[in-house]
């Protein structure tokens, strides 16, 4: 058994919870810049269980921190479409909808505020009747999660789709 424990922070508190790893062969550089776009699609079936999917941006930031890169070498993108759509809502419109609060909007916030780029595919919008006003503030809203996922590629973001 294992002494070593998870830990969130510094970046995002309370959400994206690391393992520390002692030494890697393969080197992580703080002085590089890493942009990255996760590709969020898919949502818990539970309307009051969190999106893990969206949590991965929370680890990928805290991980890095706590490994020593400045949060400003640190650009993180969120693609969000198709069943994840509905995580995006404020709070009162998933309630209303859902009977629940939504677990995502204190991870969502967090991510905002920390600079996370989060756009919202204007296809899904539509077609599930999310308009962006519902949404919580800080939401762009884009032509198409495709189109989105090609921009920011362009921009020089790697695409991580888990």
């Amino acid at each position: 058994m294992h002494s070593q424990t998870k830990a969130s922070g510094p970046v995002i508190s309370g959400y994206g919870e690391v393992w520390t790893v002692k030494n890697p062969d393969f080197k992580t550089y703080p002085t590089k810049e890493y942009k990255v776009v996760f590709d969020i699609m898919n949502s818990s079936e539970s309307y009051d269980q969190l999106n893990i999917s969206i949590e991965t941006a929370a680890r990928f930031l805290n991980m890095h921190a706590q490994s020593g890169v400045p949060l400003a070498n640190l650009k993180v993108a969120l693609v969000v479409h198709n069943n994840a759509s509905k995580d995006l809502l404020k709070n009162s419109e998933y309630k209303s909808r859902y009977g629940t609060d939504n677990p995502n909007e204190e991870l969502i916030n967090k991510l905002l505020n920390t600079g996370v780029e989060i756009v919202f595919c204007g296809q899904s919008s539509l077609s599930r009747n999310i308009p962006i006003s519902e949404t919580i503030d800080g939401v762009e809203l884009a032509l198409s999660a495709m189109t989105a996922l090609i921009q920011l590629q362009d921009d020089g973001f790697q695409l991580i789709k888990f």
